[in-house]
C-alpha cells in the first residue's frame, strides 16, 4: 500500500521510503491504522528458502521466470539475506507449485 505516514509501534513486515512514497507491507488487520492513499489487498507472502549467496547471478531471474512461466505476476521483496515474493491469494498455490517444480523450497513466514 502507498501511505502518507506510518505510525510507530506496529509490526509491519516492511516499510520502504523513497522520495515519492512510503510503501508498507502489513497484515490486512493493521491497514486501518495507516493513512493509506492506496491499498492492494489479497496477497500471500512467501519466503524463498534458499541459501543463495548475495552475489548469486540469476537467482531472482530464475524465481521470476518460474512465476512468469506459470502465467502469474508477483512482487519481489529482498533483504540482505532473504528474498520474499507476494502473490495474489488466488494464485498462491499455483505459484508455490511452480517454484517447487523449479527446485525452490518456499514457505509462508
Amino acid at each position: 500500500m502507498k501511505c502518507a505516514g506510518v505510525p510507530a509501534g506496529f509490526s509491519y513486515f516492511m516499510v520502504a521510503r523513497d522520495a515519492d512514497e512510503i510503501t508498507v507491507i502489513a497484515e490486512e488487520s493493521e491497514i486501518l491504522e495507516l493513512q493509506a492513499l492506496e491499498v492492494e489487498n489479497g496477497y500471500t507472502l512467501l519466503e524463498i528458502k534458499v541459501a543463495a549467496p548475495f552475489q548469486g547471478v540469476g537467482f531472482l531471474a530464475t524465481v521470476s521466470g518460474a512465476i512468469a512461466a506459470a502465467g502469474l505476476n508477483m512482487l519481489i521483496v529482498s533483504t540482505y539475506s532473504k528474498d520474499y515474493i507476494l502473490l495474489k491469494e488466488e494464485t498462491a498455490t499455483l505459484g508455490i507449485q511452480a517454484l517447487s517444480s523449479a527446485g525452490f523450497p518456499v514457505m509462508q513466514p
